[in-house]
């Protein structure tokens, strides 16, 4: 009740408006080998996370505006906040300023332009199908990043699944005959260190007509209790062409470690067909490689997926990923993140089907 108070009172108080919004995403999921064995499960937040969330907009006048996002990321299948141990708004949280004419200023925690220009760019076959499922994850975890858990594989070693920087300020042009650009910077907060700790990101996108061009980079220096600060290099480069019903894509991340040197690329190409206007299909390939500090593992990932839209706000779908890595290596799909998620072998399989609803 407090809270669709906030939300009429802010809504009451203000020349703009207050949205609550949120998605939520929950199924079953078949994987084939989880720690040398076959697991049913329920699993949650794959299609999309399941978000609750609060933004708004006033209008200050000549095309400039006031603008805020909260959003808290949680579990339908036990209503607890996730990541565990994160704060009730991790997922977003920021204040700022819109101009139409000179483009938009935020202040907070928020998304680095892997994900903005990237992912939100339209490059990304996760977008089009598969969700978590989807992203990047392999036998990769000598990559050593320190947000991801040993047993997660790296798990979203290129943060495109939606990686926050926290204590930013983020500038995002406005468009210039379809070119947009922006620049973040995240503060470390250390006193006397203004370069620990600290991130750094930018972004160049270009969209008009059937064609989308898009460019990353991000660098998060993360503090160690016992050991020196790990810097973690993400740049990526992607391309989105719509052929009327069909959308293809093609994808280039990497990420390196620059305290003990492992890096890891990826390439992947998709497609999307718009079978009818609640049908849709999609299919991708994504190869992904180390260098000698992990081991020189690679691994091959497939995934189909289908959608129908029942409304505007509801759909189910139905999915299948494949992972195959070399000899000696474990497969484990991005989103298989239970400690004894990793296969015991080189080959991992699921299929999912599930029900999300948008409101």
């Amino acid at each position: 009740m407090a809270i669709v108070l906030f939300a009429v009172c802010a809504s009451a108080h203000a020349e703009g408006s207050v949205t609550l919004w949120g998605v939520l995403d929950a199924g079953v999921t078949y994987v084939s080998n989880e720690g040398g064995h076959g697991n049913v499960k329920f699993d949650d937040g794959i299609k999309t996370p399941n978000m609750l969330g609060f933004r708004g907009k006033e209008d200050l006048g000549d095309g400039l505006s006031a603008v805020f996002s909260l959003v808290n990321q949680f579990s339908v299948g036990s209503g607890a906040i996730t990541p565990a141990g994160t704060g009730l708004f991790s997922r977003n949280a920021f204040v700022g300023l819109d101009s139409v004419k000179y483009g938009k200023l935020t202040l907070g925690d928020q998304y680095d332009f892997m994900v903005d220009s990237l992912f939100f760019g339209g490059v990304d076959a996760a977008m089009y199908g598969g969700g978590l499922y989807n992203f990047r994850a392999g036998p990769f975890s000598k990559l050593a990043i320190p947000y991801a858990p040993p047993y997660a594989g790296s798990f979203d070693w290129d943060r495109m699944s939606g990686e926050t920087v926290t204590n930013s300020v983020k500038y995002q042009s406005p468009s210039f005959g379809g070119f947009r650009f922006g620049a973040m910077y995240g503060f470390g907060n250390v006193p006397g260190h203004m370069g620990s700790g600290n991130a750094v990101s930018a972004g160049l996108n270009y969209d008009q007509g059937p064609l989308a061009l898009a460019a990353a980079y991000t660098e998060v220096k993360y503090l160690q209790e016992a050991a020196p600060q790990v810097g973690i290099r993400n740049w990526g480069v992607g391309a989105r062409y719509s052929f009327g019903k069909i959308v293809a894509t093609a994808l280039i991340t990497t990420a390196r470690n620059t305290a003990n040197g492992a890096a890891v690329a990826e390439g992947e190409i998709g497609a999307s067909y718009q079978v009818d206007p609640a049908l849709s299909l999609s299919a991708n390939y994504m190869y992904m490689k180390g260098n000698a500090v992990v081991d020189n593992n690679h691994a091959h990932q497939v995934t189909a997926v289908a959608d129908y839209s029942l409304s505007k706000r509801t759909t189910v779908y139905a999915e299948a990923v494949y992972q195959r890595t070399n000899s000696g290596a474990q497969a484990l799909i991005s989103g298989v993140l239970d400690p004894n998620g990793t296969s015991s072998g080189p080959s991992q399989f699921l299929a999912r089907i599930g029900i999300e609803n948008r409101f």
